[in-house]
């Protein structure tokens, strides 16, 4: 993340149904350690069987998906309930900031006068609600108009959002075209997606202040207000007393 263009130094409890499928080759693997099934490639003469491997091929691949969701499901994305937050510190998209996402002690970077989304930053000021999304798609765009809905009537709970694998220039566009105003950062390689395991969409991160995961939110009732509103306003009461 560099303003004009020059890189600083290195430095939930409850899941809904899928609604849209970002990209689920991408997600868990490499900060989780996670490695999907291959099927085995034997090798023989299997022309007089084409038909009969044909079926079982189909009826294997069924299978193994079905044993892949019940084992992993929509549970292996996101940060998890009573978790903390995975630090980051994001360009936002309408800003003159342009970069990476900095992972890498992204606490020192803090958030460029405004224009980064920093978790170590909005952690500190309260509870968080933090959305990733894909620019253009419907439902995670309402995702978004949701969260920018109750950023008026929840004063004290931070927003923010992250557009997942897309560029400043996509993103700054949707943000303008729907009139956002909370912060929404970019992240344009797909590093922090990756890191979070994003898979679905909407995906909503509920955290107390300091980071810890109250809720991890999926589906399409999250687009809707009043029942975000509901797990919002759980956060805020659960919120410890110091």
């Amino acid at each position: 993340m560099s303003e004009d263009e020059h890189q600083p130094a290195d430095g939930g409890d409850e899941q809904e149904p899928v609604q849209h499928r970002l990209d689920p080759d991408a997600a868990v693997a490499q900060h989780r350690g996670r490695q999907r099934r291959q099927l085995p490639q034997p090798v023989i003469d299997t022309r007089p069987y084409r038909w009969a491997i044909g079926i079982f091929g189909v009826v294997l691949v069924i299978v193994i998906s079905v044993v892949e969701f019940a084992t992993h499901g929509v549970s292996t994305a996101g940060v998890q309930s009573g978790q903390r937050l995975i630090n980051f510190a994001a360009p936002i998209a309408t800003s003159d900031l342009v970069g990476d996402v900095q992972l890498a002690d992204p606490c020192k970077f803090g958030d460029f006068g405004g224009r980064a989304v920093n978790t170590c930053v909005l952690e500190k000021r309260g509870p968080l609600v933090l959305g990733f999304f894909v620019p253009g798609v419907g439902q995670c765009d309402r995702e978004v108009d949701t969260m920018e809905k109750l950023s008026s009537r929840f004063r004290g709970v931070q927003f923010a959002a992250v557009a997942a694998s897309s560029s400043k220039v996509s993103t700054a566009k949707d943000v303008r075209s729907h009139h956002w105003t909370i912060p929404v950062a970019y992240d344009r390689d797909g590093a922090l997606a990756q890191v979070y395991g994003v898979e679905l969409c909407p995906m909503l991160e509920l955290a107390y202040r300091g980071g810890v995961v109250r809720s991890l939110l999926f589906g399409a009732d999250w687009d809707r207000p009043a029942t975000l509103a509901s797990k919002i306003s759980a956060l805020v009461a659960a919120e410890p007393r110091s």
